[in-house]
C-alpha cells in the first residue's frame, strides 16, 4: 500500500508554490520593459530623420533640368506638366544665381538653345507646327562675344533636303544687375548657295536667372523661359 502511495505521488502533477509562480511572473518584466524601450528609441530615430531636411546641390539641380528637356525638340514635345517640372528647378537654380550675372564672364561663349517654354520665341515662325515640318531644325546656337556682340543661329534643312540657316546679329546692352536688352538687325537667310536679308530690326529683354560653366537659364520679358547649354 505505501508502495501505491508513492506511485500515485510521482504520477500527480507538481504544484508549484505561490511565491515562486509570482517570483516567475516578476522575472519576465524586465524582457517585456526592454522590448517597449527599444521601439520607442527605434520610433524616435526614425522621426528625427525623417525631419532632416534633404540638401540639393546646385550640380544636382543642372543634371535635373537637362533630363528633363533631353530629347524633348527643345520643349516642343513637352506635356504642360513637363514644363511645369522645368520651371519649378529653375526656380530653385535661381537660388544659387551669382550676383550681377549679367558682369559674370561666363556668359561670353557658344549656347545651344536646349529649351524655351514658348516654342516659337526662339527661331520666330521657323519653329510653329507648319513651320517644324518644312524647316526642320538641326541646330539653335547663341554666340555671345566680348565686349557686347550677340549672334543667333538656327540651322535647318528644307523638306529634310537642302541646307539653310537665318543668322541675326545684335548688340547688348546691360540694363541692370540682370537684365541685358539685345537689339538685332535685320535677319539673314541662307538656303543652300542663296543668301538675302529681310524684315527690320527687333529687340529682346533677357533675365539671366542662373550661369555656371554648364548652363545659363534666362526668361524673356514675356515670361518665356530659356535654357542654354554651353558648347564643347
Amino acid at each position: 500500500m505505501a508502495s501505491s502511495t508513492a506511485l500515485l505521488s510521482l504520477l500527480s502533477p507538481i504544484s508549484t508554490p505561490r511565491s515562486l509562480r509570482s517570483l516567475t511572473i516578476t522575472s519576465s518584466q524586465p524582457s517585456i520593459f526592454l522590448h517597449s524601450h527599444h521601439r520607442r528609441i527605434s520610433a524616435i530615430r526614425a522621426s528625427s530623420l525623417a525631419a532632416q531636411p534633404v540638401t540639393t546641390t546646385p550640380q544636382d539641380l543642372v543634371e535635373s533640368i537637362l533630363s528633363k528637356v533631353n530629347g524633348t525638340d527643345r520643349g516642343v514635345k513637352l506635356a504642360k506638366e513637363g514644363h511645369q517640372e522645368v520651371a519649378d528647378v529653375a526656380m530653385q537654380l535661381s537660388k544659387f544665381c551669382v550676383d550681377e550675372p549679367v558682369k559674370c564672364p561666363l556668359i561670353f561663349g557658344e549656347w545651344d538653345v536646349v529649351y524655351c517654354s514658348v516654342p516659337t520665341s526662339p527661331g520666330g515662325g521657323y519653329r510653329t507646327a507648319i513651320g517644324r515640318l518644312i524647316f526642320k531644325t538641326d541646330e539653335m546656337v547663341q554666340v555671345v562675344e566680348a565686349p557686347d556682340i550677340v549672334r543667333n543661329r538656327v540651322s535647318f534643312s528644307l523638306f529634310g533636303f537642302i541646307d539653310g540657316q537665318v543668322s541675326l546679329k545684335g548688340k547688348l546692352k546691360i540694363l541692370d544687375e540682370k537684365w541685358i536688352q539685345v537689339i538685332f538687325e535685320p535677319p539673314e537667310l541662307k538656303i543652300g548657295s542663296l543668301g538675302f536679308q529681310y524684315g527690320g530690326e527687333s529687340e529682346v529683354k533677357l533675365e539671366i536667372t542662373y550661369i555656371d560653366e554648364k548652363i545659363r537659364l534666362g526668361k524673356g520679358s514675356r515670361g518665356s523661359l530659356f535654357v542654354f547649354l554651353r558648347r564643347n
